[in-house]
């Protein structure tokens, strides 16, 4: 699964990466960023396509169905497992026409133990922004207003991540990402291809102080190694 997450960068490094993969030049000011332990509940910076461009905005992490009655329901649907999306009535339709790219440069996932559990950052070797690939809805709710939300698609752990977790969140290209946003493509078979493992050889990870199980440790210190030395 994935429960925690971060983007650490500055809004200009975005920016950057934004224009020089997506053509997008305008980041809207409610962005707020370096983020390094955004948990369920708070805001994703995700892309959105519509066929002819891509858009960035915040959608609440916590996908929350059309046709919910209760938006606590989000809480419960961070992710969606690969296996069955097409299938599962929470999710179906968005499989289809609903498609994001959640942004992103690390995670969290604990190793765990009868008695204790270890959080563990896992990242790219180049230290790059990548891009979850996941699913998004609009629900109304009854005073009118409309609420975004967003869910982080996982499959199977690679061999990196095996001996931690048995899953892990769908990490995209840019290729991959920007086929994956397209409104158009929706041949069941392509897009499931898409949702595979990332090269274990193109990540790693390091194990981190266990200040990051607290959402409102959101510094940089999160994503450090833990100095053994000092055990």
């Amino acid at each position: 699964m994935c429960g925690r997450y971060g983007i650490s960068v500055t809004r200009e490094e975005l920016k950057e990466y934004l224009g020089e993969h997506y053509g997008i030049e305008v980041l809207d000011e409610q962005i707020r960023l370096p983020r390094y332990n955004i948990a369920p509940g708070q805001d994703a910076v995700s892309l959105i396509g519509d066929g002819t461009r891509f858009r960035v905005g915040l959608l609440k992490w916590g996908f929350v169905p059309e046709w919910a009655k209760d938006e606590k329901v989000g809480y419960k649907m961070i992710n969606a497992r690969k296996e069955g999306l097409s299938q599962k009535p929470a999710f179906k339709k968005s499989f289809l026409e609903r498609r994001c790219v959640i942004l992103a440069d690390g995670f969290f996932e604990w190793y765990r133990t009868t008695s204790t559990k270890t959080p563990y950052y896992f990242y790219l070797k180049n230290n790059k922004i990548f891009g979850f690939a996941g699913l998004w809805s609009v629900m109304k709710r009854a005073d009118g207003s409309k609420l975004y939300t967003c869910s982080i698609i996982t499959t199977t752990a690679n061999s990196l991540m095996s001996d931690i977790h048995d899953r892990m969140p769908v990490i995209l290209t840019e290729d991959q990402a920007k086929l994956w946003l397209d409104p158009n493509q929706k041949d069941l078979e392509v897009l499931n291809e898409l949702l595979g493992q990332y090269d274990p050889n193109d990540m790693q990870l390091h194990e981190v102080s266990s200040r990051v199980n607290k959402p409102l440790n959101d510094d940089p210190d999160i994503i450090l190694p833990v100095d053994k030395t000092l055990e």
